[in-house]
């Protein structure tokens, strides 16, 4: 099968998700023919990043997984269901209260549309609200192509809805893991519908030292003093720094207006990247500009700290 379809946007939107810092982290993918993603939430590395012999994507998020599942396996099905629907507030309302879907495509119909309309992405229905504008949404008309797209880039790719731990177990030797948990310190359940306990971080922690021999993983958390000590086993914990732009909608403003030519509100995205591999630093800092909307979205014995380059998000 040919490897092609690089360089795609993830068919979702999805709060926490890697879109903005996927140069940065491909900057320290390894070279490899099986990699894994053990919590794929919109799998945007995958899609980025070039397609090679072995592909799994895996998230304990049944729903998300189903949607992933039709878009590999029934793409024009779910295509043909999609089409005439236009983003609408009220169609967001009737697909998130009233809506009843009768099987596992109608389920993917209905995630997939409140996806790409709900604000950042947000699937907890208590959090699930409209969020589509027009300037920096994807337009309805571009679900096909793009739809059609993905599918043929996940020709192939194991998808399943596990539990990490057994993902990480079974994972190949040799294979190479890309791994972002929720955040360590994080109010997650306002954005996911699966909770991520601290135990389960100890948990993951634990599974990822057992079989550090096996395989390289690159695994992202939030900067804290916790995950730091936690690893300090890892051959590398590198401090990365990003900034990025969330474009509200009008009626997401408090006044419910929006000037005209107004930026969207910047943040600045802080991480640690722990790796058990040892990697080379960039030749020298460069500043990266992408125009992206927001929803296109042996072991040292102890770590060592390098602070990356910054990437600027318009």
């Amino acid at each position: 099968m040919p490897l092609t379809h690089d360089g795609l946007n993830s068919p979702f939107r999805y709060a926490g998700g890697k879109f903005y810092a996927r140069k940065l982290l491909l900057e320290h993918v390894p070279p490899h023919t099986s990699y894994v993603e053990v919590f794929a939430g919109g799998g945007s590395i995958f899609f980025a990043k070039k397609k090679v012999a072995q592909n799994w994507l895996n998230d304990k998020d049944q729903e998300l997984m189903n949607t992933f599942i039709h878009i590999r396996d029934r793409v024009e099905e779910l295509i043909s269901l999609l089409k005439g629907l236009r983003a609408s507030k009220s169609k967001h309302g009737y697909f998130k209260n009233e809506f009843k879907p009768k099987n596992s495509l109608e389920r993917a119909l209905r995630w997939f549309y409140l996806n790409r309309t709900s604000y950042s992405g947000i699937m907890n229905m208590m959090n699930c609200y409209w969020g589509y504008g027009k300037k920096y949404s994807m337009v309805p008309k571009n679900w096909p192509p793009h739809l059609r797209n993905c599918s043929t880039k996940l020709e192939g790719v194991k998808l399943t809805n596990w539990d990490f731990e057994r993902v990480i177990e079974e994972a190949p030797d040799g294979a190479f893991l890309f791994i972002d948990p929720p955040y360590f310190n994080a109010d997650q359940d306002k954005f996911y519908t699966i909770s991520f306990s601290r135990e389960d971080h100890y948990r993951l922690e634990q599974i990822l030292k057992k079989h550090s021999k096996r395989f390289r993983f690159l695994l992202t958390y939030d900067n804290t003093p916790e995950i730091r000590k936690l690893y300090s086993w890892a051959n590398e914990t590198l401090d990365k720094e990003w900034n990025y732009t969330i474009n509200r909608t009008d009626d997401q403003k408090k006044d419910g207006s929006r000037k005209k030519n107004e930026k969207g509100t910047r943040y600045k995205g802080k991480e640690l990247f722990i790796l058990n591999y040892e990697v080379s630093a960039p030749a020298e800092a460069e500043s990266i500009q992408l125009k992206l909307p927001q929803s296109l979205s042996g072991n040292a014995s102890e770590g060592r700290s390098r602070i990356a380059r910054k990437v600027s998000v318009e």
